[in-house]
């Protein structure tokens, strides 16, 4: 995520103040003013007053803790979750959803003004429900020699130590209702101490695990897994360390994108709220106005999560992806949604692309959703293509903002805003931004 100060601390002499908390920043702390600078305090809200400790004190800002909240405000709420302040999975779930939403959107407007000509608004937030919308976790094991017992959970903040789950109310009920027959299933198995992590997967067609071991296991080991995954009615995977999964009682899994239904490893990456990202496929359709004649370039495309469903619109969609197993994801499950327009690309969009057999072909409208680095190596050749309108799409606001100065300066204009909620209670600020060519 994006960070608004260094992230070198200065551990000072512990001080405790009383301070009025004026806004809330897009990582859930709350900002007053102290001595001329901003002070950051976490799990304080905007309008309340608080009894702080400083435990970091830089020449332009500091960092408190509250230790009493001394008049609670009216977006504050009670955490659902028991674990909230000790597991480092959520942030915000002291301060309402309007106020979560409202603080990440303020933030995402700040920071696109920086480098735009006029202040850009926020048009519009995209969300789904606040509770119940993850559908992928990653949970660590860790054997505990002198409780003599596994420890399941997610880390804690600010540690590699592990939160030990008995509920998540931000996983969707299938995911969660698996927690606790999970513990008990991996915690009577022989090689309980040498377990790595354990992955939960939604979906269309069932949850799914993958667990990671790090010594083979016996045939009793095995036995019982299977047994759980009957019982539990999931597909079951197990990886060594290899690249490859063992599939037991598996059945391929897939999801479905603006109605077309998409195959995927369990290796593979796709969008943790599914309600957003159909949202977020559809209005990205919406915003570049597809016509039949259009010739679409998706860069940065993964498995195809928007490049599929724009293929149904189009004459031609290329993606291209770095992720050589992703583009093979792809392309087969563009065969077996019979868009023969479609075509996919395997390149590092880091690296030149002018020599690449995708990038001569002319392309009038774009869509980008890079990883958190950005696409500032692909930016000055969207800008060489000319397209009328790009899309794009963004999980760091800091390097939004940064290669959308390229596309400002080339004549661009910023005509669309869209803050995505795709984790709720999370300091994660994610968008998506329109850009027309006068």
């Amino acid at each position: 995520m994006a960070q608004f100060y260094s992230a070198k601390q200065r551990v000072t002499t512990k001080a405790r103040i009383s301070v009025t908390i004026e806004d809330l920043d897009p990582f859930g702390q709350g900002v007053a003013r102290h001595k001329g600078k901003a002070m950051f305090v976490s799990g304080a809200l905007p309008g309340e007053q608080a009894e702080v400790t400083v435990f970091e004190d830089k020449s332009k800002y500091a960092r408190a803790k509250a230790n009493k909240i001394l008049n609670p405000g009216p977006q504050r709420e009670k955490p659902r979750c028991v674990h909230f302040g000790i597991c480092g999975g959520c942030q915000q779930q002291h301060a309402s959803v309007a106020l979560q939403q409202e603080s990440k959107a303020r933030a995402l407007s700040r920071m696109l003004s920086r480098e735009a000509p006029l202040p850009v608004k926020v048009d519009e937030i995209i969300s789904g429900s606040a509770w119940g919308y993850r559908r992928r976790a990653r949970l660590g094991l860790q054997w505990q020699p002198k409780q003599q017992r596994l420890q399941m959970g997610f880390r804690q903040a600010a540690s590699n130590d592990l939160v030990e789950l008995k509920q998540c109310p931000v996983l969707v009920p299938e995911l969660e209702a698996l927690l606790q027959p999970l513990h008990q299933c991996l915690s009577d198995l022989q090689a309980v101490k040498r377990l790595g992590h354990v992955e939960l997967v939604l979906a269309d067609n069932g949850p799914l695990m993958v667990l990671r071991h790090l010594d083979a296991l016996s045939a009793g080991d095995h036995a019982k897994l299977e047994r759980f995954s009957h019982e539990q009615q999931l597909s079951l995977y197990l990886a060594d360390g290899s690249e490859s999964l063992q599939a037991l009682n598996a059945r391929e899994p897939f999801y479905h994108s603006l109605n077309l239904p998409l195959t995927f490893s369990p290796q593979n990456f796709i969008q943790v709220n599914d309600a957003v990202n159909q949202q977020m496929v559809a209005k990205a359709i919406e915003w570049l106005d597809l016509q039949p004649e259009d010739r679409v370039l998706d860069l940065f495309c993964g498995m195809g999560n928007f490049t599929l469903p724009l293929g149904k619109f189009v004459q031609n969609a290329v993606g291209v992806e770095g992720v050589a197993a992703l583009v093979q994801q792809a392309a087969y499950n563009a065969a077996q949604n019979n868009l023969e327009n479609v075509r996919f690309f395997q390149h590092n969009l880091e690296e030149d692309v002018s020599r690449q057999p995708w990038a001569t072909q002319g392309f009038n409208k774009v869509l980008l959703d890079p990883a958190r680095a950005g696409a500032a190596g692909v930016m000055t050749h969207v800008v060489k293509l000319a397209p009328e309108r790009v899309v794009y799409v963004s999980c760091n606001p800091t390097t939004l903002a940064r290669d959308s100065q390229t596309l400002l300066s080339a004549g661009y204009h910023l005509e669309r805003v869209a803050m995505l909620d795709m984790f709720p209670h999370t300091s994660h600020l994610e968008s998506m931004v329109l850009f027309s060519k006068a």
